[in-house]
């Protein structure tokens, strides 16, 4: 019987190669109820060997072990033994390819080997008979990944900023995160980015998913820019209509299973009675879809009179939508000029939502400005005040996390 079986437990063996992650995962792994840890094995030819005594369902592997390799792998799964690797960095592609072509379908990366645990659990629960690694799509990190929803009223300044500037900070912490435009008035996250080709990953997504071909697609279909992997949103606001039910739905489960998602969403919520009778979508559907599927909604919104007037109305019809879920709000470009403490802020938003945070980045149009004309990210650019409200913004979301390279990112 597979150890999985029966809820009991589930047993692990692990070669880890010498790779530094090892003291970090056993505890890991030996700290989760049911979850044992049956052998470190010293190389690939141990691993082969304690794969057919039948007792384990899952093996943490380093890419690194010599001899590992198809073969290899397809020995643990001839003996019920899903794979999990261990990647130094999840955005590399040598190292995505390399996934593939040893038709691996589970990895985590070593900035998140404190969440193993649960990597291990969904490879156990994997059906080790359907063994093709694009069947159902990617599947790094499974079950681990979060999204992230960046939503604002009309006029709201700076969603898309927010939305790459939050992206980009989880990068620098280790994640690889999807970055998914679906604006259906205006995206430019391509354009914020300096990805300026005509094709829309977006319209691409659509188009496959319609002939049931998103899954296997999907990666081919992403940009990797500065650590990010990004789907470019529309290039005319008029090829909504292009872009049908679910599809946004489909992308942030694919986007899960590789890890986090950050959606830059548009700025109406009001939901188009007419769209079902004409037999199209309506056109606020995708914003609506990605609010559905947030675990964490950022509002954003201006620290001026008509900004917050707006902010207030639209944390009010978000709450019809959300069920007076806790949201995190942004108050950006906060200046003194305008003559109100934060405090002052916090008073005047009291009463319109249950806040989860409330943040406020500060009006520096210089380092925006110079992020925007080079098609950089703001954590390409160095520390600076808005860099640091941002992962101020970023540790309200993701607690405990924190940086690990101050390295720049784009190659």
């Amino acid at each position: 019987m597979n150890p999985t079986e029966g809820g009991s437990r589930t047993c692990v063996l692990v070669l880890a190669a010498g790779a530094p992650w090892e003291s970090t995962a056993l505890p890991a792994l030996t700290g989760r109820p049911g979850m044992v840890v049956l052998k470190r094995c010293v190389d690939v030819t141990d691993l082969m060997a304690a794969a057919t005594t039948g007792e384990a369902s899952v093996a943490v592997l380093s890419l690194d072990a010599p001899g590992l390799d198809a073969a290899a792998v397809h020995h643990l799964r001839l003996h019920g033994i899903e794979p999990v690797a261990v990647l130094a960095d999840p955005a590399r592609e040598d190292l995505r390819d390399r996934l593939h072509r040893l038709g691996m379908r589970f990895a985590i990366g070593v900035a998140q080997v404190d969440h193993l645990p649960d990597a291990v659990l969904a490879a156990a629960a994997a059906d080790h008979q359907d063994s093709e690694p694009t069947r159902e799509g990617p599947a790094v990190g499974p079950g681990r990944g979060r999204t992230i929803v960046v939503w604002g009223p009309t006029g709201a300044p700076g969603r898309t900023t927010v939305a790459l500037a939050v992206a980009g900070e989880l990068a620098r912490r280790g994640a690889a995160p999807l970055v998914l435009d679906i604006d259906p008035w205006g995206g430019s996250v391509g354009q914020h980015l300096g990805v300026l080709d005509e094709v829309s990953g977006l319209l691409a997504c659509a188009r496959t998913a319609a002939a049931g071909d998103l899954p296997g697609a999907y990666l081919g279909l992403q940009r990797r820019v500065a650590g990010l992997r990004v789907i470019t949103g529309l290039p005319r606001p008029d090829r909504w209509v292009e872009v049908r039910s679910g599809v946004v739905d489909q992308l942030i489960d694919l986007g899960r299973r590789q890890g986090e998602v950050v959606v830059d969403t548009g700025f109406a919520l009001e939901e188009d009675l007419s769209a079902e009778l004409a037999g199209r979508p309506g056109r606020n559907g995708m914003t609506l879809e990605a609010i559905a599927a947030a675990d964490d909604l950022v509002v954003v919104g201006s620290a001026d009179p008509v900004g917050l007037s707006r902010l207030a109305r639209g944390l009010v019809e978000l709450r019809e939508l959300t069920g007076g879920r806790p949201v995190h709000v942004v108050i950006n470009r906060m200046r003194a000029s305008l003559g109100w403490s934060e405090s002052d802020v916090a008073g005047m938003l009291g009463g319109f939502a249950e806040l989860a945070g409330l943040h406020f980045l500060p009006d520096d149009r210089a380092t925006t400005d110079r992020a925007l004309l080079a098609g950089r990210m703001l954590s390409e650019l160095g520390e600076s005040s808005l860099s640091r409200a941002v992962a101020a913004l970023v540790d309200g979301l993701r607690p405990g996390t924190g940086r690990v390279s101050k390295r720049r990112l784009r190659s």
